[in-house]
């Protein structure tokens, strides 16, 4: 097979499947690839030619598959920069209290979920304290039904949980216990722990759940693979979570080599294990086409919602603190230099205005430290900034891995938090665009839903889900579909150096691509949430088809 100057392969020949009769956005920066074609066509997985309906018929050959697009929109296929991807596929089967609406119903569900899976520890949950008011729940709710069931149910967020009773005391926490570096231990005006655990404090009681076995991680991966594609998620970045991390990276391995991945996954692993995984890379590459991995997560600091992200100011509905930090500033300094100078990518998680500034800080520093090279460092998150620093990220080439989902989420009680001037530079995606940065957008699922079309509205309407908004929270920062699309597609590519054969639907890349039931770049954009995906393709194979569409 021949290559074009950049590398991708030069497609030729009959096509086998060709889309038809709709409209391709290509997502391509050249001029060629800005016109409105109305077919596509692939061959070995590759996009072989885009045009109109007559020119890519010609391209047919006795046994070209097609998909008639009856005017419908087709995209490449969305890469979610940022997720929990095989927790996500556990908690797919774990108790729902994301959308629990008051005390009663959270303790409900918790109960119910304890007495039908007698036995098991109960986990997942994604509650949100906000939809009744903002009280923190506790475990005096949940004991009397859960004794002798152990329960760790985590804020949608990730970065504080509610354990009960049986669980605080398989883990040793009492009224003595001293809350652990990056991490809080909430107590009641009687010292005693009210089962709320901040940060690192949930590592307490999670390093005391048995592991799942290996069959359960990868019954987990396939749940959320088919999770995924049936939202047009071609391609997901694993942010994965301590030592579990590593057990994902080989199910992820597992199931590529026994063809059951029907999408693409960047794996990362916890920045403290960067020696390992230089290692890792010294002996296994750093993956193929369909599996790879050499990504680093840190932490700085927390999230808004659990008062733990570290900004310079105190919190205005807590002036007791400013946040705080997960990883010792001089640890993490030390292991992003390493990192980086043992060639490895890295995804540093940042929320409030002083961590994003601390960390801009030490990716500088970490640059002249180690000299010259290709690093596309990102910052996860990247939610509060500073002027100065919305400024430096595209300055200094720094990506911001942005989940769009998060604003309008925050957006019902973030003032509140923060106070009026801090609100005006949250989620700062059209100032960061219009300095240069590279902008890429994720969903954290499960703390958002794994839902890009979602994202894709939050970020044009930043329409809080309240009704309080309705030209937008922060509306100064919206921005447009095609930016959006562009940051789930193309933009993505580049922050997972795929920059060469994903993200856009030009000749020579691969065919990954999403047919969505209408056309996003000309309805209103409040409609844009209610759209569906009919057909997901990865690598020129049908691997979702929405049934009641019958496409």
């Amino acid at each position: 097979m021949s290559r074009k100057e950049d590398g991708t392969p030069q497609v030729s020949g009959h096509a086998d499947l060709i889309l038809w009769g709709g409209s391709i956005w290509s997502g391509g920066t050249s001029g060629a690839l800005h016109g409105q074609p109305t077919a596509l066509a692939v061959r070995a997985g590759r996009v072989l030619a885009l045009g109109d309906d007559a020119a890519i018929e010609a391209l047919a050959g006795p046994r070209t598959e097609r998909i008639a697009l009856e005017g419908r929109r087709v995209v490449p296929g969305f890469m979610d920069n940022h997720t929990h991807f095989v927790a996500g596929g556990f908690e797919l089967a774990a108790v729902q209290l994301r959308d629990a609406r008051d005390p009663g119903e959270f303790a409900e569900r918790i109960a119910a979920f304890a007495e039908s899976h007698p036995g098991a520890w109960v986990t997942g949950g994604a509650w949100d304290h906000e939809r009744w008011g903002g009280t923190l729940p506790h475990r005096d709710w949940i004991d009397e039904r859960t004794a002798e069931t152990p329960v760790l149910v985590t804020r949608m967020d990730a970065h504080m949980a509610l354990a009960n009773t049986r669980a605080l005391t398989l883990a040793g926490i009492g009224p003595e216990t001293s809350d652990p570096p990056g991490g809080t231990i909430v107590r009641g005006p009687d010292g005693r722990p009210t089962g709320i655990l901040k940060d690192m404090a949930l590592e307490l009681v999670a390093h005391v759940i048995p592991p799942p076995s290996a069959e359960a991680v990868d019954t987990a991966l396939a749940a959320a693979a088919g999770h995924a594609v049936a939202r047009g998620v071609t391609h997901i970045t694993d942010m994965g979570g301590g030592e579990a991390s590593w057990a994902g990276l080989e199910a992820y391995r597992r199931a590529a080599a026994a063809g059951r991945l029907p999408l693409r996954a960047y794996v990362a692993v916890p920045i403290a294990t960067w020696e390992r995984m230089a290692s890792y890379v010294a002996r296994e590459g750093t993956g193929d086409d369909r599996v790879r991995w050499g990504l680093v997560k840190g932490f700085v600091d927390g999230s808004l919602g659990s008062t733990t992200a570290w900004f310079h100011a105190p919190y205005a509905d807590a002036p007791e603190t400013t946040g705080l930090t997960i990883t010792d500033p001089t640890e993490l300094a030390a292991s992003i230099r390493a990192a980086d100078a043992a060639g490895l990518r890295l995804a540093v998680h940042a929320i409030g205005d002083r961590a994003n500034d601390w960390l801009l800080d030490a990716f500088a520093a970490a640059r002249a430290a180690n000299g010259p090279a290709d690093r596309r460092f990102r910052i996860e998150h990247a939610q509060h900034l500073t002027p100065a620093a919305i400024r430096r990220f595209g300055a200094e080439g720094v990506i911001a891995s942005m989940q769009p989902a998060h604003a309008i989420d925050d957006g019902r009680w973030a003032e509140r938090r923060i106070g009026p001037e801090r609100v005006r530079t949250a989620y700062p995606i059209r100032s960061l665009l219009d300095g240069g940065a590279v902008v890429t957008f994720g969903s954290d699922w499960t703390v958002a839903p794994l839902d890009p079309l979602l994202g894709v509205y939050a970020a044009v309407t930043r329409r809080t889900p309240d009704g309080a908004h309705p030209d937008g929270w922060v509306p100064g920062e919206k921005i447009t579909v095609a930016e959006a699309l562009a940051a789930y597609t193309r933009h993505n590519a580049y922050a997972n150096v795929r920059d060469h054969d994903l993200g856009t639907l030009e000749p020579g890349r691969y065919a990954d691509l999403a047919v969505l039931s209408r056309d996003v770049l000309h309805i209103d954009p409040t409609e844009i949430a209610d759209v569906c995906v009919d057909v997901t393709v990865v690598e020129g194979r049908v691997v979702y088809r929405r049934e009641a569409h019958g496409a």
